[in-house]
């Protein structure tokens, strides 16, 4: 009988900690099916560019004094060789960790978060000068959902809130490189043709030897937020090669920049400038981008019931052009348009993402249509349309790459 007692009270204490533990955590996902094709042959690449399965699940569970985030996406992709190997800094296998971490409050004017997280800042419109945290351009251009242009973060990151301003601090103990387009999904120039080789970097994964630093501070000006931005780490994309080792590599860099937003009317216009400091230079054993200074301007505004317009101009400015021994004009110019309207009860989103840039005379052009079926149901069509004078430029190099696809999505 006393046993017995022991069994009854341990499995109601159990019951009650399971009940609690279900109290303290929010629970949501999203299960997803995409597939889309490309509309010219590639003989490089699959016809099809997409062809997946998505289940995410997102966990948010509450303690006394901290909040565990954990938000992973389980998937299957045809399309994929290595599909049952899991690449967290990738993000290829089944299994893709967007978010493990522990945000506390360790005194009242700052917080702490540590842990894979999805970092951003900035201004710009899928323009990036000071965010200088990971991107995925293979899901980006195969038309995944665009928050998944982000990528994760192995990051500790820190808010302090004085009465001066607000300061943010991430540090990454290893390197997070940009999901760079690669050969595996998408054909790029590799220098001489258009290809869909398999392209490798040396890699940075040295644990606090190949460290990177981002800081931010901001705070209202009249009526405006300013910000000043400063990092320190690598070119997140390998532009960097070592002749003598024949191999591309991510080079030495610093950024410096600013940032202001603010309302002008009604409208919404932003700015922002960023210093990239090459901290590596050009000699008989390497090459390494230039120093460059980045500079955008956007604008937004209702220009209709229920469509709103954005544009933005932006523009890279190589220095020390004279001695540049490439094909890139001493300034790249970007023109940018976003269109967004809803209709039918605002069940209807119709979206137009247009990037042109008159100095490489190429284009990107991302159409969007999502229907929202019921509270839980939606239902996508997309395009991904690269054009392009030479096969050299940003986009140029991806014409044989251009898809459209479908998905449908039920969120719980």
């Amino acid at each position: 009988m006393k046993i017995k007692k022991i069994l009854l009270f341990l499995i109601s204490s159990f019951t009650v900690q399971v009940s609690s533990f279900a109290l303290d955590t929010e629970f949501a996902g999203f299960a997803e099916i995409r597939a889309g094709a490309r509309t010219q042959d590639d003989p490089a690449q699959d016809q099809m560019s997409l062809g997946e399965a998505r289940l995410q699940l997102d966990a948010l569970t509450y303690f006394d004094a901290a909040e565990l985030q954990v938000r992973a996406d389980f998937l299957y992709d045809g399309l994929q060789d290595d599909r049952h190997e899991i690449d967290l800094d990738r993000g290829t296998g089944f299994l893709d960790l967007r978010e493990l971490n522990l945000l506390f409050t360790p005194i009242d004017s700052a917080d702490l978060k540590i842990g894979r997280q999805i970092l951003t800042w900035g201004t710009g419109d899928l323009l990036f000068i000071n965010d200088l945290f990971p991107k995925d351009w293979n899901s980006f251009l195969l038309g995944r959902d665009e928050e998944y242009l982000k990528a994760p973060s192995d990051a500790l990151f820190a808010s302090w809130f004085p009465a001066i301003g607000s300061f943010d601090f991430a540090y990454m103990p290893k390197f997070d490189s940009d999901r760079y387009v690669d050969g595996s999904r998408l054909s790029y120039w590799n220098g001489m043709e258009i290809t869909g080789d398999d392209f490798t970097a040396e890699e940075r994964n040295e644990w606090f030897k190949d460290h990177e630093f981002s800081a931010r501070f901001y705070r209202p000006v009249l009526s405006w937020e300013g910000a000043l931005y400063a990092y320190h780490g690598f070119w997140k994309s390998p532009a960097g090669y070592d002749l003598s080792a024949n191999n591309y590599y991510f080079p030495r860099l610093n950024v410096y920049g600013a940032s202001a937003q603010g309302a002008v009317g009604s409208a919404l216009m932003n700015l922002e400038i960023g210093y990239y400091d090459s901290r590596e230079t050009s000699d008989a054993t390497q090459v390494v981008p230039n120093d460059e200074f980045r500079f955008l301007a956007g604008y937004q505004r209702e220009v209709a019931k229920e469509l709103t317009a954005g544009a933005q101009y932006y523009i890279e400015w190589m220095q020390d052009y004279d001695d540049y021994a490439g094909t890139r004009d001493e300034f790249r110019h970007v023109l940018t348009l976003r269109l967004t309207k809803t209709a039918m009860n605002q069940n209807l989103m119709l979206s137009l993402f247009t990037f042109y840039s008159p100095s490489d005379n190429d284009a990107y052009i991302r159409p969007n249509a999502t229907y929202k079926i019921s509270d839980h149901w939606q239902a996508s069509v997309y395009g991904n349309f690269f054009v392009g004078e030479h096969d050299y430029t940003f986009f140029g190099q991806l014409q044989d790459n251009s898809n459209i696809g479908l998905g449908v999505r039920c969120s719980f």
